[in-house]
């Protein structure tokens, strides 16, 4: 099984920046897209962007234009980069395939108004 380790969230306040990182024990390449997910407190988790094999993206509407998707194939590295960040994007981030590999432990943003 793949196991996935998200990184780099933090503690900033509304207007900052964060980027985060999941590394993937195995091949990203054996599942066609990647996606980035939040948990807000008391909310369902939800796929904010995804990235196919071939670089295309997608985004939800509440993060589109301030949030960048990205993968490194040859690391098996995904990235979000997060710039803009409101106290509505706090909640915890992870990252899968499509279709889900088991769940990492995820990585805390918390933005401060």
């Amino acid at each position: 099984q793949v196991q996935l380790a998200e990184s780099g969230g933090g503690l900033v306040q509304a207007g900052g920046s964060l980027r985060l990182s999941c590394v993937a024990s195995g091949s990203i390449l054996s599942r066609n897209e990647m996606g980035w997910y939040r948990q807000a407190p008391g909310k369902q988790r939800e796929l904010v962007a995804s990235i196919t094999r071939v670089h295309n993206t997608n985004y939800a509407g509440s993060v589109k234009g301030r949030f960048t998707i990205s993968r490194d194939n040859a690391k098996n590295t995904v990235f979000l980069q997060m710039d803009s960040l409101k106290p509505e994007d706090t909640g915890v981030y992870y990252c899968n395939g499509l279709p889900n590999w088991p769940w990492g432990q995820g990585t805390q943003v918390t933005v401060s108004s």
